[in-house]
């Protein structure tokens, strides 16, 4: 008999181990399959039924991963990040794009085998956003969900491009076939700001440079960030980042409005985290040295964004605002990691 999982794609990454331990402390007995390119954390292991070696490409593994076992849910975490996809737009598109399709594809026969819909949880980005200037940016105000969808990024194409999929399985597919099944993928996404870990290093996003000012300064090495001071941006702590992920899968399918939500916490300039990083560590060495081609990608990206559809559908509200993120989380926890 096949068992019952919840599978983790990409679970050796940021998301990857804040979920994990989030599903180990929450004790509802859920058997997680962690699935990587590299071999599971080993802290991460004993909160996992199994830890699987793999490739989201690899239709093979996928096959022999359902022979084994009834999925029930997914997250789907795995991605090549934003300034990596630049270098390599093909491999991106393929692993964030054909990837995501192969897992729709397995979540839709899933559903079919078992009976009941298999809920997708997506981790989309503020990269989906396109503003045209530096001015429509500054007058945009909190960009709603539909709203400048114009990415400029090859990782921002896919991510969009995978909601719309997403919404494409849970609510249009084979719409013209003579018997159509009801019951299918249960797509939910989450677009994400700038995202801040205590606990992981930044992986090759964009937006990273607000964690590597953290990182660089704990560790004692200089630090120049490739924004210009009044860059801004929303962001959000990583203990908020998995609360949203596991709220949205906990709430009610007839409360949502959308698939896919905008979440933030806090918006600050590259000046602001600076000022804050240096509070804490006085010594640390943080300029600015701007990288015009990495600029200009965070610059099309909104300073804020309007969480107010995820507030009210599933009672979204964030715990740490920027004093919190700082003070509570973020300070202590890298500060101690360094020392140890």
């Amino acid at each position: 008999m096949r068992k019952p999982v919840i599978l983790i794609t990409g679970a050796n990454g940021e998301i990857g181990h804040g979920l994990i331990e989030h599903l180990r402390e929450a004790g509802n007995g859920e058997r997680i399959v962690a699935l990587d390119l590299k071999p599971l954390d080993e802290r991460l292991r004993p909160a996992c039924h199994a830890a699987l070696v793999g490739d989201i490409l690899d239709r093979n593994l996928l096959e022999r991963l359902v022979s084994e076992y009834e999925v029930h849910a997914i997250y789907h975490l795995a991605a090549l990040l934003s300034t990596r996809g630049e270098y390599t737009p093909e491999s991106a598109h393929r692993i964030n794009v054909e990837g995501t399709l192969n897992l729709l594809r397995l979540a839709h026969d899933q559903a079919r085998w078992h009976g009941r819909p298999v809920q997708f949880l997506f981790p989309s980005s503020i990269a989906v956003y396109g503003l045209p200037s530096r001015e429509a940016r500054e007058t945009a105000g909190p960009v709603r969900e539909t709203d400048w969808n114009f990415p400029t990024t090859m990782y921002g194409c896919n991510k969009l491009y995978c909601e719309h999929l997403g919404r494409y399985f849970a609510r249009h597919y084979q719409q013209l076939a003579a018997q159509r099944s009801s019951r299918g993928v249960d797509f939910r996404a989450l677009r994400f700001p700038g995202l801040i870990s205590a606990l992981t290093q930044p992986a090759g996003g964009t937006s990273d440079y607000a964690p590597e000012m953290l990182h660089a300064a704990a560790a004692g090495r200089p630090y120049a960030c490739f924004v210009s001071p009044q860059t801004r941006l929303p962001f959000l702590a990583m203990p908020d980042a998995i609360r949203a992920l596991t709220m949205l899968s906990a709430a009610a399918n007839e409360g949502l409005t959308q698939t896919s939500y905008n979440v933030r916490a806090f918006s600050l300039s590259a000046e602001e985290i600076r000022g804050r990083v240096l509070r804490a560590f006085p010594r640390a060495e943080i300029t600015f040295r701007v990288d015009p081609q990495r600029a200009a990608i965070v610059d099309s990206w909104p300073a804020d964004c309007d969480d107010s559809p995820a507030r009210s559908d599933w009672g979204w509200k964030p715990r740490f605002d920027a004093d919190r993120a700082f003070d509570e989380y973020l300070l202590p926890n890298i500060t101690r990691a360094y020392r140890n």
